[in-house]
């Protein structure tokens, strides 16, 4: 896991060029579906420990490419790679056990379970690659186990509900146990789909402060956000997407400066 959140601010990832010592690249990537380009030319470099945003008008293609990344969707051609590896043609899951964990725009939990039998399940699945109800069973007896789905859940600041039903939590706080899921797999690469929609700004700024924690930790961030509050709370560099293009990439500053992006995204020429 990423034990703990209160790891030491690595300086040395801070201000990287997202080409600069690249743990993530999506080398020209395409994406039809029935003739309808849904991206075209996209090419992509994550710099290690860097958390690099991805922003665009709905309909820009941001869920398809990481659908792509993650192996939910083949592309038409192009090719991701990952830490060395090559995810082009791996399953989910496979490309999960090289270290991606995912985020989901809607939060994909077992509303039936209670918040620590929600952390097994990750748990048990990154340990064996799949997972039976009796290995569930049993893996529930396991004190190492259940030590670390508590760390994650005081992590996230759910450890008071650990026996409560998942289904019952608010969306924020869905989001945040669908996070210790992710943490509990001890992921290089994190990717949020849009980690704060629906939320309220109270639950956004905890949700802000709880991802700002992950990312002083040193792991590798890649976020989809319409938010630019937390995009420029979070993000060492910004990829803008429109019909199916990067169209713009550079520090949260440049991007919210360029005239391209204002035009195609933020509303305006900037002032």
């Amino acid at each position: 896991m990423v034990d703990s959140l209160s790891l030491a601010k690595r300086e040395d990832s801070i201000g990287n060029a997202p080409t600069k010592n690249a743990i993530f690249d999506v080398h020209d990537v395409h994406k039809s579906f029935a003739g309808l380009h849904a991206l075209s030319e996209v090419n992509l470099k994550v710099g290690e420990r860097t958390t690099h945003a991805i922003i665009g008008p709905n309909g820009a293609g941001k869920s398809t490419l990481l659908n792509v990344c993650v192996g939910r969707l083949a592309p038409d051609s192009g090719t991701v790679t990952f830490d060395g590896e090559t995810l082009t043609g791996k399953k989910p899951y496979e490309i999960n056990q090289a270290g991606v964990a995912r985020v989901f725009q809607t939060p994909e939990i077992f509303s039936d379970l209670n918040l620590l039998e929600n952390l097994l399940m990750p748990a048990l699945s990154k340990r064996d690659g799949s997972f039976t109800f009796n290995a569930f069973r049993a893996l529930n007896t396991q004190k190492d186990i259940l030590q670390k789905a508590e760390h994650a859940l005081e992590d996230v600041g759910l450890i008071e509900k650990r026996y409560e039903h998942a289904g019952s939590l608010s969306r924020g706080d869905k989001r945040r146990l669908e996070l210790a899921m992710c943490l509990i797999q001890n992921p290089k690469l994190l990717l949020l789909d849009e980690p704060t929609a629906g939320m309220s700004r109270h639950d956004t700024n905890r949700t802000i402060d709880l991802l700002v924690r992950i990312k002083e930790s040193g792991m590798t961030i890649i976020v989809i956000e319409h938010d630019m509050h937390v995009v420029f709370s979070l993000a060492d560099h910004v990829s803008v997407l429109a019909q199916g293009k990067i169209i713009a990439a550079g520090t949260p500053s440049e991007v919210k400066g360029s005239a391209k992006v204002q035009e195609a995204y933020l509303g305006g020429a900037p002032q």
